[in-house]
């Protein structure tokens, strides 16, 4: 057996170069002992094992050292264990057996993770040091420690030291293996403490994956276990405080202000005055931000812990408790719909406007929470209103008003020099910014051109400084994001002709071919959603005013069930819509309908190509679930945020993307939709400019319908989702 492993090894060119080449006629080129030729035939056994592995492997040089680890070398082991004297038989066969067990232990950890193929050199060197101080009766918990985590798991989890008595540095060495793993995978070091709390390390370990993540040590506190028990009795500071709060019921509540009741900054209880009131605790919510975000400024530049965790309250208790009845009073007088806001302070107003980008109505921005914060200003300024709140989520501000028409006032409550430096840093310094404030950029322009020509050149003067100062520091980000925005920001001038998929390297944003619509079995597929739980019964009324784009017309054919509806194109080419129908009730009846009709249409391999989404902001999240990358066009109605536009560019890159600043109306909605699908019927290519600009006209006689198709965007004039299309692109995401 050792001949036939030696001149397979010999094949190899490095061992050729070094003169390998094996041709003995005795089994082995050693003497072996008879009681011990076992031993040596189980190693050899493994040996063949990993030939036949790595025979697949190239004659890399790393594949040449594997291999000669694994054959030469332990050959060479097993040589010197047989020769020396110093040992007797039970020790010879411990070690033989040693070997053996880690060529097995390496067999069955190939290319997994954390045991990658190159480590075998390592691990022969490992255990030949292993094995000199196991000679001595000497621990080798050292040689474990110096070594990486896969080494040593293979010779410890693989007992190569423990027959037939245990080496006294297998328990140490298990502990410092548990260090090795856990600092490898930090975010899995609560989940393995769980059946390891026995390691006298647990404690600090529960510390370390505590501030590494703060929301995950938060689920494991709750739990009813004696790690749960461990970390709230813990004595770190920040563990012990998220341990209480975890088996609070208002945990959730207190949660936001992590930071602060660490520091000692406010207590459970100033939590407690308020946490049952939404005016006041927003009031809370809205001080605990500011106090954050001037930390984020210079010299201290300090992120609080769990910052996301206050954003994301702040934002819901924002849109629960005042964006969602202002919206809800949108026909009612001025005076009785923003009651709700008298109390507010312009600090207050301000988080409700740059955090409901998503569902706040045009009225209830202009007519509502806008103009009450200068009038709750003693001296009406943008630039003190913004000193107010340090500075947080500037862009986002901006960008909504530019898109409702009040960015010129904003601009107007200060002098040119403020104005002219605000629109300055908007621009400035996008390539440290997120994705997200570059979007916001990007989504003002258009808003910014139509109304302010000259604010739209010197913001695209701006752009193109900035491209150059990139270009100059080679800052690839850079040089990428104002690239992007230069070539946006010069579309939007139509005389320029900027033929933006060629520019941009992104598939056509101007049209959409009707050959890309069609599911695989000929028809164009849309899914339609609609919501019935909403008390204000938007969703009904939403869906009746949908339903009659096609009840009693010749050119449609309605069939329908107790969940939803099928609609199919009688004349021309075939479209077929499914939409479930608004349902009320107990355990979510929408929900169902959506489910069963999504499992219907993947039974029969329908693949919908155009999504429309009808109802309430609230409700897009539940829409965007059921998105399939082959979504080409979403109409989103009345959700144009960012988080929304992103999410349904992840599931599909280059959809097309109708989206309003507005509630989605009849008036509106029922027009588009036939526009669409009467180009779908004709088996034409749909052209978004010439469409829009049919719908203009259409609308030019009803100011009150012209008014809200203003406030719809179409694919071209996304710019956010052109930039975000773009942007992914260019840095391969």
């Amino acid at each position: 057996m050792k001949q036939i492993l030696r001149s397979a090894l010999a094949a190899l060119p490095l061992l050729l170069m070094l003169g390998s080449v094996f041709a003995q006629s005795d089994p082995y080129p050693f003497k072996v002992a008879q009681d011990r030729m076992l031993f040596h035939d189980n190693v050899d056994n493994q040996q063949k094992r990993l030939l036949d592995l790595l025979a697949k492997q190239s004659d890399s040089v790393s594949s040449i050292k594997i291999k000669d680890a694994l054959i030469r070398r332990v050959d060479q082991l097993q040589e010197q264990i047989e020769s020396d004297t110093t040992m007797n038989t039970n020790g010879k066969k411990r070690y033989l057996r040693g070997i053996e067990a880690m060529l097995s232990g390496y067999i069955a950890n190939y290319n997994k993770p954390d045991f990658p193929p190159s480590l075998a050199p390592a691990l022969v060197s490992a255990f030949e040091k292993a094995m000199k101080s196991d000679k001595k009766n000497e621990s080798i918990e050292p040689v474990i420690a110096e070594n990486s985590y896969g080494v040593g798991q293979i010779l410890i989890d693989n007992n190569c030291f423990t027959l037939p008595y245990e080496n006294a540095g297998i328990k140490p060495s298990r502990f410092v293996l548990f260090r090795k793993i856990c600092a490898m995978h930090p975010t899995e070091i609560l989940s393995r403490l769980q059946s390891n709390l026995d390691v006298p390390f647990a404690d600090s370990l529960i510390i370390v994956a505590g501030h590494n993540n703060v929301r995950q040590l938060y689920d494991y506190a709750a739990a009813n276990n004696p790690l749960g028990w461990r970390i709230r009795n813990s004595r770190d500071t920040l563990v012990y405080v998220v341990g209480q709060l975890a088996t609070s019921k208002s945990g959730q509540l207190y949660f936001p202000f992590l930071d602060n009741l660490i520091k000692g900054k406010i207590t459970l209880d100033d939590i407690d005055a308020v946490k049952e009131n939404g005016l006041n605790y927003y009031r809370l919510l809205v001080k605990t931000r500011i106090d954050y975000a001037s930390r984020l400024l210079p010299p201290v530049k300090d992120t609080a812990l769990e910052m996301s965790a206050l954003t994301n309250m702040l934002q819901n208790k924002a849109k629960e408790v005042f964006i969602r009845e202002i919206n809800a009073l949108h026909d009612k007088p001025d005076a009785e719909r923003f009651k709700v806001l008298q109390p507010l302070t312009p600090e207050e107003l301000y988080y409700l406007i740059v955090l409901s980008e998503d569902e706040i109505y045009t009225s209830s921005y202009v007519r509502g929470v806008y103009p009450a914060i200068f009038q709750r200003m003693k001296v009406p300024r943008g630039d003190s209103l913004l000193m107010l709140v340090h500075g947080d989520y500037f862009r986002k501000f901006i960008k909504m008003a530019a898109a409702y028409n009040t960015l010129d006032h904003f601009l107007g409550t200060m002098d040119t020099k403020s104005a002219n430096a605000l629109m300055w840093y908007f621009v400035f310094g996008l390539e440290k910014a997120g994705e997200e404030e570059a979007v916001d950029v990007a989504d003002s322009y258009s808003s910014i051109f139509e109304k302010n020509k000259t604010l739209a050149s010197y913001v695209l003067r701006v752009v193109k400084w900035n491209y150059e100062k990139n270009v100059a520091a080679k800052n690839k980000r850079g040089i990428i994001v104002y690239n992007l925005l230069q070539t946006l920001f010069e579309s939007a001038d139509t005389t320029n002709k900027v033929d933006l998929s060629a520019k941009l390297g992104i598939p056509p944003i101007y049209s959409v071919d009707y050959a890309s619509l069609k599911d695989n079995n000929g028809p164009v597929v849309e899914q339609a959603f609609f919501y019935g739980n909403d008390e204000d019964k938007d969703g009904q009324t939403s869906f009746a005013d949908f339903m009659s784009l096609f009840r009693g017309k010749a050119a449609w054919k309605i069939t329908e069930n107790p969940q939803w509806v099928t609609i199919t194109s009688t004349q021309g080419k075939p479209v077929w819509i499914f939409a479930n129908k608004p349902l009320n009730g107990e355990n979510d009846p929408d929900e169902k309908a959506q489910d069963d009709l999504g499992a219907y249409l993947e039974k029969r391999h329908l693949k919908p190509t155009i999504y429309i989404h009808r109802g309430h902001s609230y409700h897009v999240s539940s829409t965007l679930k059921r998105l399939q990358p082959t979504a080409h066009i979403v109409i989103l109605g009345s959700c144009g945020g960012y988080n929304n536009l992103s999410e349904v560019l992840k599931i599909s890159s280059d959809a097309h993307i109708i989206s309003s600043k507005q509630v989605g109306t009849r008036t509106v909605n029922e027009p588009i939709l036939q526009a669409i699908n009467n180009t779908l019927i004709a088996g034409k290519n749909i052209e978004w400019l010439s469409m829009w600009k049919e719908l203009n006209y259409k609308f030019r006689s009803d100011a009150v319908a012209k008014d809200r198709f203003d406030d719809y965007i179409p694919p071209y004039k996304n710019l956010g989702a052109i930039f975000i299309k773009a942007y992914r692109k260019a840095m391969g995401n």
